[in-house]
């Protein structure tokens, strides 16, 4: 005969072992939603080839492009020749037999992330929403929203001006005039996508710090200490993504030193929450 408190340990150990699985199902749910709609997006992407390419992805190295046009006019308006990028289209070509197909397949993928990152974050919302307290759940509505809409600004601030300065900057660049550039389509693409997805995810940076305040890595003092740094690294980053000159570091610089002083807001907010609760 077991006794009861033997008997209680083994119930708990099922119990465990249920809750586990079933939260293992779950997640298995949810990666299958996700994947199909990433999958769904990634063909409609793959479907408006001529669209995509022809429109987004090679509009840039354009003069017709909008910002080579706005900044064109700006140039004209400052007399500041230097200011007019992207004057003459980057010529692209292609040197690989499957290059064009695989490029193809890569663009679709790039775009069915992007265009699927809202359902893709509201997935994972779901999942980890039973496991928070009523408080955290009230905390974090429409931390779903606030999420996607920083990416998919990043991602449009990339496109629209970090990718046509890089272009212009890069495709132009020679050491010397002996040597003619002859940009191959996945290096473009590769530049494009980088700079795309890279500064979308530069823009969550007040998520990234919410979080790591929360569990005390971060601090406001930490940040405002070597706020000097960070200024530092954010003029160097300008200046190698940018033409030689000044406002066009400064158009890219703005925007990513806003981002850092809204993040030691959200981060005082949050080491001042986590410090009332400790005196509580």
């Amino acid at each position: 005969m077991k006794a009861p408190g033997e008997k209680d340990m083994k119930n708990d150990s099922q119990e465990k072992i249920m809750s586990f699985w079933s939260h293992l199902d779950e997640l298995r749910g949810h990666l299958i939603r996700s994947f199909l709609a990433l999958g769904l997006m990634a063909v409609l992407v793959f479907l408006s080839k001529d669209f995509v390419f022809d429109n987004i992805i090679l509009a840039p190295k354009e003069p017709g492009f909008i910002t080579n046009r706005v900044f064109c006019k700006i140039a004209d308006f400052l007399s500041m020749p230097a200011l007019c990028i992207n004057v003459e289209p980057v010529k692209i070509i292609n040197i690989e037999m499957a290059g064009q197909f695989i490029t193809h397949i890569l663009i679709s993928v790039v775009g069915g992330i992007i265009l699927s990152i809202p359902y893709l974050l509201w997935e994972f919302w779901r999942f980890i929403r039973p496991a928070l307290k009523p408080k955290e759940r009230a905390n974090s509505k429409g931390a779903v929203f606030i999420t996607s809409m920083l990416f998919l600004t990043g991602v449009l601030f990339g496109f629209f001006l970090i990718a046509p300065l890089a272009i212009n900057f890069l495709g132009s660049y020679q050491v010397s005039a002996l040597v003619e550039n002859q940009i191959a389509l996945r290096s473009y693409i590769t530049t494009v996508t980088t700079i795309t997805l890279g500064v979308g995810i530069l823009f969550e940076l007040p998520i990234f710090v919410y979080f790591l305040s929360r569990i005390g890595i971060l601090t406001p003092y930490l940040m405002r200490k070597y706020r000097k740094v960070a200024i530092v690294i954010i003029i160097a980053l300008s200046a190698i993504i940018t033409p030689p000159d000044v406002i066009s570091q400064v158009l890219v610089g703005i925007p990513i030193l806003f981002l850092y002083e809204a993040s030691i807001i959200i981060s005082a907010r949050v080491y001042k929450k986590r410090r009332e609760v400790i005196k509580t």
